[in-house]
């Protein structure tokens, strides 16, 4: 699970509704007026209708998920640690060697990709249909992540339009004060919401999934380097000096003194 986004949620809740206590705000005002709610999340979708197909639309609720359930994804360090190994293997073997490693591979892309070198193809022609993959891929990541940055730019906005809605509602009977202000502080729920739904959720959401997409396409860039890099016979230490790039530094020392040595007795 990403907890981070959990946590996240939560704090942005508590600090809504505690700030509310401080500021001495009634915070079962909230919950007592179910128009704000209509307007601002009912609003909201229907402007994702209206700009977006209900092919992307569709993912809307998978999308969510991938921000709290960590989507499973092979580590930088572990892709060059099969790498080194599937690099010793070639070198002692050929490619065809790899051939029963094939059906261990997890990883759709990755298992592509490796047939792809194994059937012989020319390693221009490899790296052009992964290339291609991985950007089809990322427009895909995009275009998930445009949901949620255009409902938090609307959400806002249909804040400002429930408090005109409320404003008029209130003003439309000015003969008890008493109502009239209770009605007035009821107008401004509905920028409260546009607020907090824009700027803690929808935004928040769309630049998550955006660094998992960054995550991801880093990732697919090391296999197709290493994959290349196995095509092209090079040595053991040599794809994992050029695969470490990806990692931190302090990853990068890391790899590098335990996988030298292992790389040299495998050599």
């Amino acid at each position: 699970m990403e907890i981070s986004t959990i946590i996240g949620l939560i704090l942005g809740f508590i600090a809504l509704i505690l700030g509310m206590f401080l500021k001495g705000a009634p915070v079962e005002s909230l919950l007592e007026n179910p128009a704000a709610f209509v307007i601002i999340f009912v609003g909201t979708a229907a402007t994702l209708f209206v700009g977006f197909p209900m092919s992307e639309l569709k993912k809307f609720p998978k999308l969510i998920m991938l921000t709290i359930i960590k989507p499973k994804m092979i580590s930088k360090a572990e892709l060059i640690s099969m790498f080194m190994d599937w690099a010793t293997i070639t070198r002692r073997e050929g490619l065809l060697a790899l051939e029963a490693k094939v059906e261990e591979i997890n990883d759709d892309f990755l298992r592509g990709g490796m047939r792809m070198i194994i059937d012989g193809n020319d390693q221009e022609f490899v790296q052009d249909v992964l290339t291609e993959d991985i950007a089809a891929t990322e427009e895909r990541h995009k275009a998930g992540a445009l949901i949620f940055s255009q409902a938090g730019m609307y959400a806002p906005t249909l804040g400002v339009l429930g408090a005109v809605v409320g404003l008029i509602a209130a003003l439309s009977d000015m003969s008890d004060i008493a109502i009239l202000t209770h009605a007035i502080s009821g107008a401004f729920i509905a920028t409260v919401f546009g607020i907090f739904t824009g700027y803690v959720m929808w935004h928040p959401i769309a630049n998550k999934l955006k660094r998992l997409s960054k995550k991801e396409m880093e990732v697919k860039l090391m296999m197709v380097e290493g994959l290349l890099s196995i095509q092209s016979g090079v040595s053991t230490i040599a794809i994992q000096q050029k695969l470490a790039v990806f990692l931190t530094p302090a990853e990068r020392a890391e790899i590098l003194e335990k996988g030298v040595g292992a790389g040299e007795q495998k050599e």
